[in-house]
């Protein structure tokens, strides 16, 4: 039985929460969380619906983009897991990244740390070509970074996970850590 679902948009999301409960000593299995990635934001509402009629006994949390808000209090309602229109989601379980995980990460690492874990998956020869074409030139690495980072499914995945397990506790930004003691706290709904 599923005592918790954590619902994050996409895959690269459900990686960096994987390697968010390894970080902070979470066992999944034993715990009997699940990481549920919804296929897009625009989901949420029908995927959230179906995990609650599925798992009624089961506690609910996840992760979103600030920007897509509107979408998670739509799902919450349509599952009558809502919050009140005024209220904070943080209340619901739900924590916002600002624009989006990767741009909470890479401001939590710094943009060295993100290069050198780039460096380890020999991605940053490629970054340094993206860096050099013209329309990224004089844009801040910050942003560069971001941009890089989804530009391939694929990259995005593993560099989630990657940008999180070189992070120690005290680096988290603050949606990890809220979702962090929400996995570690009672899993009741």
């Amino acid at each position: 039985m599923i005592r918790t679902l954590v619902l994050v948009e996409g895959d690269s999301d459900a990686a960096a929460v994987r390697a968010l409960a390894d970080l902070v000593g979470c066992d999944l299995g034993s715990r009997r969380i699940q990481i549920w990635p919804a296929g897009g934001v625009t989901n949420f509402p029908k995927v959230l619906a179906e995990l609650v009629r599925g798992n009624p006994r089961a506690g609910f949390c996840g992760l979103y983009d600030v920007a897509d808000e509107r979408h998670v209090r739509r799902a919450l309602e349509n599952a009558s897991l809502g919050a009140a229109p005024h209220e904070s989601l943080d209340a619901s379980g739900f924590f916002a990244c600002v624009d989006d995980l990767e741009d909470e990460l890479i401001r939590a690492l710094g943009t060295g740390a993100v290069e050198r874990v780039l460096e380890a998956q020999a991605e940053l020869n490629s970054f340094r070509r993206f860096q050099a074409m013209p329309q990224h030139r004089h844009s801040p690495v910050h942003r560069q970074l971001r941009r890089f980072l989804g530009t391939r499914a694929t990259r995005k995945i593993r560099c989630a996970q990657s940008l999180v397990e070189a992070m120690d506790p005290g680096q988290l930004p603050s949606p990890l850590v809220q979702l962090a003691a929400r996995l570690l706290g009672p899993t009741s709904r």
